[in-house]
């Protein structure tokens, strides 16, 4: 053997537990310590698996955020401003900065007769943008103009062609407008069977309480004047979709229905659905836009509905595969017929 592997012989028969026994507390602290894997180049980890604690301070007691926040703004407040080592006067040094006029050489001089060049130099911008839009000149404007001058038989453009450095200015879109609809005065028209309330929009309403739904949906069981019920953007789950199935079952007026963008998962959608082919009168339903997707056996259960109830005639919901997708295009073509 050689000198090293004589070296090692020597420890291969230490009892390594009576090793352990024989340390103190402090040292198996640093055995620990030194035994443990940690991984610092992983900026995934967290820190305290990126390196080891080496603090040994116990905690003063818990946290409270508003003392720490608090302690915080009065730490920032209490720290002096740095001051500038070179205070600011407002004053401005050095020239600006005057582009050089470059001179053309006299081969690239372009001598033109005397009647174009008066037209040329008397031409506003509007009128040289229009020439080189005839000219086939389009880099030196933009795609608006362009096709403006070009589609257009009169001149048109009136920002030049200095323009072309400049964004096309388009008229601001305003915001919709938020939903109008008193939610309490809804609820009681439609328990008194008000005759001249016809439609029920709730779209984008989406602080309205769930009990306040299912009592809507309660109320128009009785209901028989109400044709079209919207729910779009309500924030409406399975509960929702099960009140509205229950409705479905009981009313006999309701021609359109619409519970898009909600929050519905396969098994509210599906309770729908069964309710579907329990109503006759039913014309319209979209339930298109859920949080998540409702899945293969929902798509075939919707096909299956349009196939069983020859009422709808509009149904809204895109089709992610392509046997339900065909069945869905047939049936609504036959009901539509029909």
């Amino acid at each position: 053997m050689s000198s090293y592997q004589k070296e090692l012989e020597k420890y291969r028969d230490i009892d390594e537990d009576e090793i352990l026994r024989t340390l103190s507390p402090e040292e198996l602290e640093q055995l620990d310590c030194e035994l443990q894997e940690m991984d610092p180049e992983n900026m995934l980890l967290p820190a305290g698996l990126r390196q080891r604690d080496q603090t040994k301070k116990s905690p003063t007691g818990p946290l409270d955020r508003d003392a720490l926040l608090q302690y915080l703004e009065q730490q920032a407040l209490e720290v002096k401003e740095r001051d500038d080592l070179v205070p600011f006067t407002g004053e401005k040094k050095g020239k600006p900065y005057i582009q050089p006029k470059r001179e053309i050489p006299a081969q690239e001089q372009i001598t033109l007769e005397p009647e174009l060049e008066e037209a040329l130099a008397n031409a506003t911008d509007a009128e040289m943008c229009d020439i080189a839009a005839i000219l086939g000149m389009y880099t030196l404007m933009s795609n608006k103009q362009y096709y403006d001058a070009i589609c257009s038989g009169e001149i048109c453009n009136t920002e030049g062609i200095s323009s072309v450095v400049q964004p096309d200015k388009y008229k601001p879109v305003p915001d919709e407008p938020p939903n109008p609809t008193n939610i309490e005065e809804i609820l009681k028209s439609v328990r008194n069977n008000d005759k001249e309330l016809e439609e029920v929009n709730l779209n984008n309403i989406q602080d309205i309480p769930i009990p306040m739904l299912t009592e809507l949906c309660e109320a128009m069981k009785t209901n028989t004047y109400v044709r079209s019920f919207s729910l779009v953007a309500t924030r409406s789950g399975d509960p929702i979709a099960n009140a509205v199935a229950d409705m479905l079952r009981e009313n006999r007026s309701l021609q359109s229905l619409n519970i898009e963008s909600n929050f519905i998962s396969s098994t509210g959608l599906m309770a729908v659905l069964k309710a579907v082919r329990e109503n006759a009168t039913l014309t319209e339903l979209r339930v298109d836009n859920q949080r998540q997707w409702p899945g293969d056996a929902v798509e075939m259960e919707m096909a299956t509905v349009l196939e069983q109830c020859p009422s709808i005639v509009r149904f809204g919901y895109h089709f992610t595969q392509q046997g339900p997708r065909a069945r869905a295009a047939q049936a609504m073509t036959r009901n539509n017929e029909l």
